[in-house]
């Protein structure tokens, strides 16, 4: 079986590692195939590079949530043909997040922090995020590391500068991925507590089932199993990789894709 790492982010979006950085260890790690899934963007489909030495699929990760009960949901989107259609859709979160990071940075400041903006832009992408901050804050001597007290009290549990922003709706997220040409996966259902959306999600247009994370326990993954093979869904796994800018441990190719997701998504 091909070995195939399918949830992966770069500096397009929240990751630290840029997409050749991402291919070479790919290569290191004698992978087959790789996915970039950067945030409700398909920008970096320009940076993909033509390598015969790993096969890379494009995609994207949409950050939604069920609009009934403010649940949060991640819908993979693979082999998408309309990339602007899909963007249209998710364009305006990306908006309101930069606006957002803006804002925390506003108040940051308010408080004593000093913050260039000039050098804050991320590598690739146009649109800040929060890792971004905290990254120059560490650069800079101002926190102590990336995930410790300090972002655990400033960016989350009610922080001075934790907000939240309006996500994509998830059956909108699926039916734009399927009206798009591509294939649409719930990313770990295990995680967000989210499988009693399979089956609505499903008639929608979903694909398949996101099976191997870091999040995972041996409970979820034979409950995403049962699913998949309830409602006839393929599997798919990755590592989810961000780099410095997510606190796991797992690297690009620590976890790979069930088979059913490699035929489906990689031949």
């Amino acid at each position: 079986m091909l070995k195939a790492d399918l949830h992966i982010h770069s500096t397009v979006s929240d990751g630290s590692a840029t997409i050749a950085e991402i291919v070479e260890e790919a290569v290191i790690k004698s992978l087959d195939a790789i996915a970039i899934t950067d945030h409700d963007t398909l920008s970096q489909l320009k940076q993909l590079p033509e390598t015969g030495r790993v096969k890379i699929i494009p995609g994207l990760e949409i950050s939604a949530v069920d609009k009934r009960n403010n649940m949060r949901v991640h819908i993979l989107g693979y082999h998408i043909q309309d990339p602007e259609a899909v963007e249209r859709l998710t364009r305006p979160v990306l908006e309101a997040r930069h606006q957002n990071t803006l804002r925390q940075i506003a108040i940051l400041k308010e408080h004593g922090f000093e913050i260039d903006l000039s050098k804050l832009r991320p590598a690739d992408g146009k649109y800040l995020y929060k890792q971004h901050v905290m990254d120059y804050l560490v650069t800079t001597g101002q926190a102590a590391e990336m995930f410790g007290d300090f972002y655990m009290k400033t960016f989350k549990n009610n922080g001075i500068c934790h907000f939240d922003i309006a996500y994509t709706d998830a059956f909108d997220a699926v039916e734009a991925i399927k009206n798009a040409g591509g294939l649409a996966v719930l990313a770990h259902p295990g995680q967000q507590q989210n499988y009693y959306l399979i089956p609505e999600l499903k008639r929608r247009g979903l694909d398949g089932l996101e099976c191997n994370h870091h999040s995972h326990s041996a409970e979820d993954r034979l409950t995403i199993k049962k699913y998949a093979e309830l409602y006839g869904l393929f599997m798919t796994g990755g590592s989810d990789y961000h780099g410095k800018y997510e606190p796991q441990e797992e690297g690009i190719g620590d976890v790979l894709s069930e088979e059913s997701g490699v035929i489906a998504l990689c031949s």
